[in-house]
């Protein structure tokens, strides 16, 4: 079985979270989606899980942070610069919050921080590994 990612996400709306993480890129897997979960797929290796709370509280007993704190913060490589700008504005658009934290402009990267509806933040990102100064 090739290495594989599933980042379990508490989410509020079901449905709403769907339609932000359809919005940005992701696409449905039916297979492990009911009315208490979602499967959300980025690439063949990463996979989004949006839980109800109550699905959430099935796996766990620690509480569900308040979507103003900074739990974690996931990095997703990008092509390039328009297409983090794109991803941003496209959240933005679709229930998310864009640059809840400042843009990154160094040169050789550049990356903007977004957070869903219910505040997971992730930080899409492009860098030049070949203009990293030595």
């Amino acid at each position: 079985m090739p290495r594989m990612i599933f980042i379990n996400f508490p989410v509020n709306d079901l449905a709403a979270s769907m339609a932000f993480y359809t919005a940005i890129g992701f696409e449905n897997n039916p297979q492990f989606t009911d009315e208490t979960a979602a499967c959300m797929v980025w690439s063949e290796a990463i996979h989004v899980m949006l839980l109800t709370h109550d699905k959430w509280r099935t796996f766990t007993s620690r509480p569900i942070p308040p979507s103003t704190s900074g739990e974690v913060m996931i990095a997703l490589t990008f092509d390039s610069r328009e297409a983090v700008d794109g991803i941003t504005e496209t959240a933005a658009a679709n229930g998310g919050t864009a640059d809840i934290n400042s843009v990154q402009d160094h040169g050789f990267m550049y990356s903007r921080t977004i957070a869903d509806p219910d505040g997971h933040v992730w930080e899409p990102f492009w860098m030049d590994p070949a203009a990293i100064p030595q």
